[in-house]
């Protein structure tokens, strides 16, 4: 009998140690599910096709244990607290932060959920990292949609040889347009081209900002900003428009040079993976560039203008 008990409390001990074992590796449990909160910050083409990237990548890598919480603050920085204020009662696993407001309303509300972030064009702006080092040191990371501003510029001189003066227009609401505005200004002093601000606080103004700044430019810039990409169109400008991307150049542009939403979407969604099963820690995964990107035309706007571009062009439409 007492042989009998020694072995009993022998098998007890191993199956006990092997479960130890098992929870120490890091392995993911295959029966648990991740609820993920999304927080886009307004519906425009650019930040649908990345928030729909972040999901595809999810669900490939994730099939059914992903559910999704899906918000939209509509342009609204207050709404955008409401809602990551949500996902924290809620104790979401994960908030995905489609915008700069998102990601700064995000981080305000947690500092233990994991945020994943895109449509961010400098995250060191957007936290107010001063010593940035290509992490954020805290709760969150993500992938950048910083567009390459020296070839933008460039297509100035592309679509109008004899362009002297550019107009940047965009939200002053928005720091990261200001950030691409300060960038692309010193860009655009090196071509010689003059430039002015011309800003608006919202989607009221638009309209007739557009009008005063096609009246002094010869060609109007317009960055990444998630106001104009929402509300602006090709009817408000008399003179042609280099736009910041895809979804902009289609609504308001003659051309971009632009990166592709869904794939810094979809970069975004692999990191979240990254941090649900294996553990990653957020403050210490640099953020991310997505480098691919594409040269794009409206063949309306541009017939428009008589603009003819290269060859090596492809319609806005067809990408």
């Amino acid at each position: 009998m007492k042989r009998l008990f020694k072995l009993f409390v022998v098998c007890c001990t191993s199956l006990s140690l092997i479960g130890c074992g098992s929870s120490s590796t890091g392995t993911s449990d295959s029966s648990k599910t991740f609820h993920v909160g999304i927080l886009q910050l307004i519906q425009h083409e650019a930040l649908d096709s990345a928030t729909q990237g972040f999901k595809d990548a999810l669900v490939d890598k994730l099939g059914d244990q992903v559910t999704f919480d899906e918000q939209n603050a509509s342009g609204d920085t207050s709404n955008c607290s409401l809602i990551a204020n949500q996902f924290v009662s809620e104790n979401v696993d994960l908030i995905f932060a489609n915008a700069t407001p998102a990601l700064q309303a995000a981080v305000t509300a947690t500092d233990t959920i994991p945020v994943v972030a895109t449509s961010v064009t400098a995250f060191k702006v957007a936290l107010n990292i001063k010593d940035w080092t290509g992490t954020t040191g805290i709760n969150a990371t993500g992938t950048s949609d910083l567009a390459p501003l020296d070839q933008q510029a460039k297509q100035v001189l592309e679509i109008n040889p004899d362009a002297k003066k550019v107009a940047i227009f965009f939200c002053s609401a928005e720091p990261n347009s200001v950030f691409q505005a300060d960038e692309i200004e010193k860009h655009f002093k090196d071509l010689n081209i003059e430039t002015q601000r011309f800003t608006f606080a919202d989607s009221n103004d638009i309209a007739q900002v557009a009008q005063s700044a096609s009246e002094w430019a010869d060609v109007v810039y317009i960055p990444t900003d998630n106001t104009a990409a929402a509300y602006a169109s090709s009817e408000q400008f008399s003179k042609p428009v280099v736009a910041g991307e895809a979804g902009l150049c289609k609504a308001a542009g003659a051309v971009t040079i632009s990166i592709t939403y869904y794939d810094i979407g979809y970069r975004a969604g692999e990191m979240a993976v990254d941090i649900l099963v294996n553990g990653k820690n957020p403050a210490e995964m640099p953020v991310e560039e997505v480098t691919k990107t594409q040269k794009l035309y409206n063949p309306d706007v541009c017939e428009k203008f008589g603009i003819e571009v290269s060859s090596d062009y492809v319609s806005v439409f067809d990408e």
